[in-house]
C-alpha cells in the first residue's frame, strides 16, 4: 500500500516538473520558415506558437483547404456531385436549347448550371471532385481560414443564374421539346398517310 503512494507521488512529481519546466522555457516566439525547410516538422525549442494572423505557416503545395469554383469553366457535367461520399455538392442543371459557349479548354456548354452549392460544413476535404473534373473548374484553394459565426454561412453558392433567369430557361427547353414532339408526331402522321 505504501509502495502504491510513493509511486503516485512520483508520477505526480514528475508530470508537475514536465509541466512546469515547459511553462517557464516556451517563451520566445515561432519563426515562419519555409515548407521545404528540414526543420519545417520539428518540434523547435522553447517556442510557443506563431503571433497569428500578424504571421501565417506557409501552406503546402498539396494542402487541401477551401473548394473553389470558377464557374465559367464548368461544363455541369456532375461528376463532382457523383463522386462525392459525403453529398455536400448540390448541382441543379437546365439543359440549354442552343450552345451556351465554350470553356477556357476549349470544351463546348451545353448545360446551364442553375445552382452549384457547396456545403463545407459536411466537406471532408479529400480532394476527389476536383479529380474527376474533366475542366478542371473546381480546385482546392490554399484558404484555409474562413471562420464564420453561423452554420449556414459555410455553404458556398457559385451559380450567378437568377431563379427568374432559370425559370425562363426551363421554359425555352420546355418549349423546345414540345415543338420537336409535334414535329415528331406530324412526321409520324404523314408517314402513316402516305403509306
Amino acid at each position: 500500500m505504501i509502495n502504491k503512494a510513493i509511486n503516485g507521488f512520483k508520477t505526480t512529481w514528475k508530470g508537475l516538473s514536465l509541466t512546469i519546466r515547459h511553462l517557464f522555457a516556451s517563451n520566445a516566439k515561432r519563426q515562419v520558415i519555409s515548407v521545404t525547410d528540414d526543420n519545417y516538422f520539428k518540434r523547435l525549442e522553447g517556442t510557443n506558437t506563431i503571433q497569428y494572423p500578424h504571421q501565417k505557416l506557409p501552406v503546402p503545395e498539396v494542402g487541401r483547404y477551401q473548394l473553389d469554383v470558377e464557374i465559367d469553366d464548368c461544363i455541369v457535367c456532375d461528376l463532382c456531385a457523383k463522386i462525392c461520399p459525403v453529398d455536400c455538392i448540390t448541382i441543379d442543371s437546365i439543359k440549354a436549347t442552343e450552345l451556351i459557349g465554350n470553356t477556357s479548354d476549349g470544351s463546348p456548354k451545353r448545360i446551364y448550371a442553375a445552382k452549384f452549392d457547396i456545403d463545407m460544413a459536411k466537406c471532408m476535404y479529400c480532394g476527389l471532385c476536383t479529380i474527376v473534373c474533366p475542366t478542371e473548374c473546381i480546385v482546392m484553394t490554399n484558404q484555409y481560414d474562413r471562420t464564420v459565426f453561423e452554420l449556414k454561412d459555410l455553404n458556398y453558392e457559385f451559380s450567378d443564374m437568377t431563379p427568374e433567369v432559370a425559370a425562363e430557361k426551363r421554359q425555352l427547353l420546355e418549349n423546345q421539346l414540345a415543338e420537336r414532339q409535334a414535329a415528331k408526331l406530324a412526321a409520324m402522321n404523314k408517314k402513316e398517310g402516305g403509306a
